[in-house]
């Protein structure tokens, strides 16, 4: 699929010190369901939980049925674009001959993403998957003209294989979790899921904010790109809630070590997407800046999410997108966590649905 046409759209030129706001407008130029997602309003879920509000951003409509769109593309096309000396604007225009390959690892969706900045600018990509990738989430970006490399072990084994790779010479590493704490392509991937955070800020510009995120985390990216975009505006107490599978809970241990640690294991969760067992160095100096919390959750908990979100009226997700709601739900089960967290009946609780709930394989 690299031989797609070029976008029609107005293309901006995003650089290194982008706005949310610019770069939503670069990622729009490339696709109209780039446009902003709602931030739904569940009464029904308040109730039942026994708080004043629950807010969530629905992500399940993005390009590609999730925010990950938003980080991997954008960053995908800047790395062409910075490798060829061009801006993207003009990279996508030209789609010059001879572009290297991007190159990530991925549970999924971020591989869905970077293959899509691949096939925007006219170039190729090779996506490594580890074993737990079911077959759908492969063809996914498959379709989107990436070549599949698939890897045994974990996670973390796709992503060293794919750092080896690019270190070979065989393309520009896209990752979206990395030990350098400077790292560019990173920081871009978090910049773009900052489009998310300033969406959420116009959108409830005339409504009381909410006091509490409660987000999911696997390598902590997304975690970190909404503690930062959202600081300073969250109401009273402005607590920043990070979710984690107990089958791959590599946040808690390195926000109190103070430095990527590696768990054991083989990190296998109905939360596919959070099946990491090593967190991104640059979202653990941001998540430790805003004094982070983290909430791990069990199966049962992740598994139980999606339906308790169905049946307030919410949007169709998988344990993944919903595991927000599954860490609140894990704390409001318990009054004594609940009032540690500072949450009562005045509390306003923000959640991101990440992820459109997937095709039957």
């Amino acid at each position: 699929m690299t031989d797609a046409a070029p976008p029609s759209f107005h293309l901006a030129s995003p650089h290194r010190a982008s706005s949310p706001e610019s770069i939503a407008e670069f990622l729009r130029g490339l696709d109209p369901a780039y446009a902003p997602t709602p931030l739904r309003d569940l009464p029904a879920l308040a109730g039942r939980l026994g708080v004043a509000q629950v807010l969530a951003k629905d992500e399940t409509g993005r390009m590609l049925g999730s925010f990950k769109s938003l980080g991997g593309t954008y960053a995908g096309l800047t790395a062409l674009a910075r490798a060829a000396g061009m801006s993207p604007a003009d990279l996508l225009a030209a789609r010059p001959a001879g572009q290297p390959a991007l190159l990530c690892a991925s549970d999924g969706n971020h591989g869905l993403a970077v293959a899509a900045a691949a096939r925007f600018a006219g170039a190729s990509a090779r996506v490594f998957l580890h074993a737990g990738v079911p077959p759908v989430r492969a063809r996914r970006i498959a379709d989107q003209g990436a070549e599949i490399v698939r890897v045994a072990g974990t996670y973390d084994a796709a992503v060293e294989a794919a750092a080896a790779s690019s270190r070979d010479g065989a393309g520009l590493l896209v990752a979206d979790t990395t030990e350098d704490p400077h790292d560019p392509v990173v920081r871009d991937v978090m910049a773009g899921y900052g489009v998310m955070a300033a969406e959420i800020r116009a959108q409830a510009e005339d409504e009381p904010r909410p006091t509490h995120l409660v987000v999911q985390a696997g390598v902590g990216g997304l975690a970190a790109a909404m503690a930062a975009g959202l600081a300073g505006w969250l109401g009273a107490p402005g607590l920043v809630v990070a979710v984690e599978p107990e089958q791959a809970a590599c946040l808690a241990p390195a926000l109190a070590a103070g430095r990527p640690v590696r768990v054991p294991g083989d990190l296998h969760t109905t939360a596919e997407m959070l099946s990491c067992g090593e967190a991104s160095a640059p979202a653990l100096a941001v998540l430790a800046r805003h004094h982070a919390r983290v909430v791990t959750v069990s199966e049962a908990e992740l598994a139980r999410a999606p339906l308790v979100l169905a049946e307030a009226g919410g949007p169709a997700t998988t344990p993944s997108g919903a595991a927000g709601l599954a860490g609140l739900l894990a704390l409001l089960a318990d009054p004594a966590r609940a009032a540690e967290f500072r949450i009562d009946r005045e509390s306003r609780l923000l959640v991101l649905v990440t992820e459109a709930a997937l095709e039957a394989a």
